[in-house]
């Protein structure tokens, strides 16, 4: 069965030391100005968080004798959560989502022309899934790629894309039509775009109501051109891709929730035994107590869904289980995990009362970050669907 070892906890240490030495003295101030810290991301990579599951080739840690590496990356995402949650999902999306496609769909020449630099915190990758139009049902994506010799041109647009606009974003693979199987329906394969390239415009970043130093944009392409060679994995094979990419993101997503659970608890129990009110710590009204011991809870339970998910990745990197177990596990994690973080941050908010409602206080930002946990890398409704698939119910 799961559980951190010795290893682990001694890595969440380093991390603890990095996110409160190097981050949370600047939160705020990004925060406010919406500000991308472009200097933190090669930190990062010097402490090898973009290495954690990649293979010492391409310039990571991971070695075949490994064990607990998607583990060690949950608690690196935890523990940048538990200070800001863009720092957290900046990590989360770099490794998740920006280097994982390339890992595991990449060719050789693609892996050695990317991953050393994205793995190094020099460059950073974004994942283009999600569209205007096309959210949920991913498979209604319109932006289309013409094979017109030896290149591909691309035409359409992107929604919502984390790291896709900094000044050291690299490349951005991409979902497009590239045809019609022979049942009638859309072809869709993956499409690597390099920063830069003529015809692909990052639109400005967006005005959000959370997650204000993360970076996120719109993407659009106006004939396009990339090489062929730039197809990710197998054409037509590009749905199939992202949709198993979004399973381990889902995990990672519980980490980062759990990672303001945990925050939010031990903010929460502090300012309720230093406010004072009647003369007393507010912390003696059971009102109060029996909200902080609900945090506990969601936390506690929050940790248990979160690293049993993540052990069972461990093991299907082992070849020890299946990936539908990791699937299901994957969804209950984020399902649970992601709406718990919305009831934590609204029950701290309320124990700290009106300064609950002040920027000045931590549980303002993350009450403001907490919503897109429900809606980032599959909603709510999403999850239920596909834990409702995997007990054998009708889809």
């Amino acid at each position: 069965m799961f559980q951190l070892g010795p290893d682990h906890e001694e890595f969440r240490s380093l991390v603890r030391d990095f996110a409160v030495g190097e981050v949370e003295p600047h939160v705020h101030e990004w925060d406010r100005a919406h500000h991308f810290p472009t200097d933190l991301i090669p930190k990062m990579g010097e402490l090898g968080l973009f290495g954690l599951v990649v293979p010492e080739e391409f310039g990571g840690s991971l070695e075949d004798s490994d064990g607990g590496a998607f583990t060690n990356l949950c608690i690196a995402i935890e523990e940048l959560g538990r200070v800001d949650q863009s720092i957290g999902i900046t990590l989360s999306a770099g490794v998740g989502l920006g280097i994982n496609p390339i890992l595991t769909y990449g060719t050789d020449e693609q892996k050695q022309t990317y991953l050393p630099d994205l793995v190094a915190g020099r460059t950073l990758a974004g994942f283009g899934l999600t569209e205007p139009d096309a959210g949920s049902d991913a498979g209604a994506t319109r932006t289309k790629a013409e094979l017109v010799g030896d290149e591909w041109v691309v035409n359409g647009a992107k929604a919502f894309i984390t790291n896709s606009g900094t000044d050291i974003t690299s490349v951005v693979a991409v979902t497009a039509r590239t045809g019609t199987t022979s049942d009638g329906k859309a072809e869709i394969s993956a499409i690597m775009v390099p920063s830069g390239t003529p015809g692909f415009e990052v639109a400005p970043a967006y005005d959000k109501l959370g997650w204000n130093i993360s970076d996120t944009h719109g993407l659009a392409f106006s004939d396009c051109r990339v090489p062929a060679e730039n197809l990710l994995g197998e054409r037509g094979h590009g749905f199939k891709q992202f949709l198993k990419t979004l399973d381990d993101g889902r995990i990672a997503i519980s980490a980062l929730a759990l990672g303001l659970i945990t925050r939010m608890r031990e903010e929460a129990a502090a300012y309720s035994q230093s406010r004072l009110a009647f003369g007393k710590p507010i912390a003696v009204n059971q009102g109060v107590s029996f909200q902080v011991a609900d945090l506990a809870v969601m936390e506690e339970t929050a940790r248990l869904l979160t690293y049993k998910a993540a052990w069972l990745k461990d093991e299907q990197e082992a070849g020890r289980t299946s990936v539908a177990k990791v699937k299901q596990a994957a969804s209950i994690a984020k399902l649970y995990t992601s709406e718990a973080a919305v009831s934590a941050t609204r029950i701290a908010t309320q124990i700290f009362g009106g300064n609950g409602f002040m920027e000045e206080y931590p549980v303002a930002r993350f009450y403001r970050d907490a919503k897109i946990l429900e809606i980032g890398e599959g909603t709510s409704e999403v999850q239920r669907m596909v834990i409702a698939r995997g007990l054998g119910l009708p889809a």
